[in-house]
């Protein structure tokens, strides 16, 4: 079997693929996360799932069996990508804008190796209730909103926001699991590695 590489920093991306039993080495793949003049949200995560794998592969360079996995996610209101909150303002202006509201989180997953590559885009719906703005306040004073997409963890102190989800949770995570595992199936790479016979 290929080893895997994760070419993530994000912890969230990290536990799930423990969860489903996939053993993985985290490596670097810095890229530019700048959206593109007039790019669609979807091609957009798309797009960084891809560049960060390639990234990652790139470092491997040497190893010709390496597969490597790359990962996006995007909040999207009103077809505007909310990236991750710059200070407290940016924060708040950004749960405001979701408190009360349906918004988008498209979440891209891509998987390549020497020859091929293959990505997913996922689609998920979350609904917050009603947000105060001293809730936005004492949420961001907990720390957690700083490097999450949207200003929010939907795993974190922000559950108590969430009122509604039809799509996938773990997509909303950072990383959807379904879509993940049927990649990883297609190069060859089983889940439950780990997990031990009963």
């Amino acid at each position: 079997m290929n080893p895997l590489y994760l070419a993530s920093g994000s912890p969230r991306r990290r536990e799930l693929l423990t969860q489903i039993g996939v053993p993985f080495t985290v490596i670097g793949a810095d890229i530019d996360e700048t959206p593109l003049a007039a790019e669609a949200p979807a091609a957009y995560v798309e797009r960084l799932a891809r560049g960060k794998a390639a990234a990652g592969r790139a470092a491997l360079a040497s190893d010709s069996t390496a597969c490597v996995l790359g990962a996006d996610t995007a909040v999207v209101l009103d077809g505007r990508i909310l990236g991750k909150p710059r200070d407290q303002a940016d924060a708040l202006e950004m749960l405001m804008a979701l408190s009360g509201r349906e918004h988008e989180v498209l979440t891209a997953v891509a998987l390549l190796d020497g020859q091929r590559s293959q990505a997913r885009v996922v689609r998920s719906l979350v609904r917050l209730r009603s947000i105060s703005e001293q809730e936005a306040r004492r949420y961001w004073a907990s720390g957690e909103p700083r490097d999450k997409a949207g200003g929010y963890a939907i795993q974190g102190l922000a559950a108590v926001f969430v009122a509604g989800l039809n799509g996938s949770y773990s997509a909303v995570v950072g990383l959807p699991v379904c879509e993940t595992a049927e990649l990883l199936g297609d190069f060859g790479i089983s889940c439950w590695q780990d997990v031990p016979a009963h």
